[in-house]
């Protein structure tokens, strides 16, 4: 067994392992208790692998689109990759949003017994205010970012920031990304009076891929200690109360997504085999079950794309670091369905005009919520501000207290949509490899 090959196996024992130790050890099912959050399997799982994985998002962005935009080099053949790679984001989040409406539409699964539907409601202000939930949603209005024309305005602001430096401080990639673009673009056009920079570039680049070979190796140690720490904070038995079937509508839509949806887009553009595609990037497709964070994954997802998944470096470099930031097919899916089914719990039936306000809100927020701190949150407060001013006039509204209704399971939903945002992401970048292909000199094909 090689090394490619043990790793996988290595993170899926991890996964594993860690559901078993969270419910057997971790999770009170006399009680129906959870461990804290911040318990120690959290913290551990945040110092082995998170926060390492973290740690290099940053420079991995800024080297990675500096190194793709000098490697395209010609000006109007990075339009075509941008602007083709901007509206495959666009068509597919749309598609996910209209698969997750049309779902939760017919499925109905806040139509539930009288008594379980008056718990949730009774409860739901309790969850809402005891986690940070509400501190963020009020944070982010009082910045006005749960409005959608401010939220875009927001991402411009954070697009052209005024202090780059700052922005690599807080962990925003967005800005990170534009000046990384017009970066790569001045290099490119310096020709060989920059030549040497270039090269400096793909030196750093180099590196820092080693340094992510490196780090990869905690994946499975990681991923057990935040699967423990997820399952004992949650519990299986939560999965077959009273949410079960808004849970099976979400991972329902999920799958058809990413299964069914984005392995067709990439047949039909590639004419590649889409799940033996899926097999190569099985280590990224874990880290982001493992971690539920797209971004912390982008490293594992840059280096899988390449070393086994048969992306060009050109494709991987620019469209995944992109994707990352902007690219959110599973979570604009999950908002469109959690949304709808808050409405169904608290009585309010959504006509077609209401549920067209759902699919176009949610796929605009899943790119304008994208610069926003808790951008997945603050999303779903766009979309039911949006939803509550279309029924203006009819005394019904939904109040944003409601979502404490699905924090409780968020986390095992997270690491579901998570997973489909990074196979949406790695779908973009094999079918822009097409567009962007490397010279056949640098070109590795993948392992077999």
């Amino acid at each position: 067994m090689n090394r490619r090959t043990l790793l996988p196996v290595l993170i899926l024992l991890g996964l594993v392992a860690g559901a078993m130790f969270g419910q057997w050890f971790l999770f009170d099912s006399a009680t129906g208790e959870g461990v804290a959050a911040e318990h120690w399997t959290k913290v551990a799982g945040d110092i082995t692998l998170i926060r390492p994985l973290k740690l290099m998002i940053i420079p991995i962005v800024l080297v990675s689109v500096v190194v793709g935009v000098t490697s395209i080099g010609d000006p109007a053949k990075l339009g075509i990759v941008g602007g083709s790679t901007v509206l495959y984001y666009v068509v597919t989040m749309l598609i996910a949003v209209t698969i997750g409406t049309t779902l939760v539409s017919i499925v109905q699964p806040g139509e539930i017994d009288d008594a379980d539907r008056a718990q949730l409601t009774q409860e739901a202000p309790e969850h809402y205010t005891e986690s940070d939930v509400a501190s963020t949603i009020e944070r982010a209005q009082q910045e006005k970012a749960t409005n959608l024309p401010r939220a875009f305005l927001q991402v411009l602001r954070q697009m052209i920031p005024e202090n780059l430096f700052g922005e690599m401080a807080g962990g925003r990639t967005l800005g990170v990304i534009f000046f990384a673009l017009l970066l790569g673009l001045a290099l490119a056009a310096g020709g060989e009076a920059t030549a040497p920079a270039i090269r400096v570039f793909e030196a750093l680049f180099d590196a820092i891929m080693r340094l992510v070979q490196w780090i990869i190796w905690l994946t499975p140690i990681g991923v057990f200690f935040l699967v423990a720490w997820t399952v004992g904070r949650i519990g299986f038995a939560n999965l077959v109360g009273p949410l079960s079937k808004y849970i099976a509508v979400v991972l329902c839509g999920l799958a058809i997504h990413g299964l069914i949806v984005l392995p067709i887009v990439l047949l039909l553009f590639t004419r590649r085999n889409p799940f033996r595609f899926m097999f190569q990037m099985r280590r990224a497709l874990m880290t982001a079950f493992g971690t539920d964070s797209s971004s912390a994954t982008l490293p594992v997802t840059i280096e899988c794309a390449k070393t086994e998944g048969g992306c060009s470096k050109r494709a991987a470099n620019f469209v995944l670091p992109l994707g990352s930031t902007l690219n959110m097919d599973g979570t604009a899916l999950y908002e469109a369905v959690a949304v709808v089914f808050l409405f169904q719990l608290y009585g309010i039936d959504l006509e077609f005009g209401q549920l067209l306000v759902v699919v176009i809100t949610a796929t605009l927020a899943a790119i304008g919520a994208a610069g926003i701190p808790s951008a997945g949150l603050v999303m779903m407060v766009i979309v039911i501000n949006a939803v509550n001013t279309s029924l203006f006039g009819t005394g019904k509204e939904l109040p944003l207290e409601a979502i404490g209704v699905i924090i409780g399971v968020d986390r095992i939903v997270d690491m579901c949509r998570t997973t489909v945002n990074v196979w949406g992401d790695a779908v973009g970048a094999k079918i822009i490899t097409r567009i962007a292909p490397d010279p056949p000199e640098e070109y590795a094909p993948p392992a077999a």
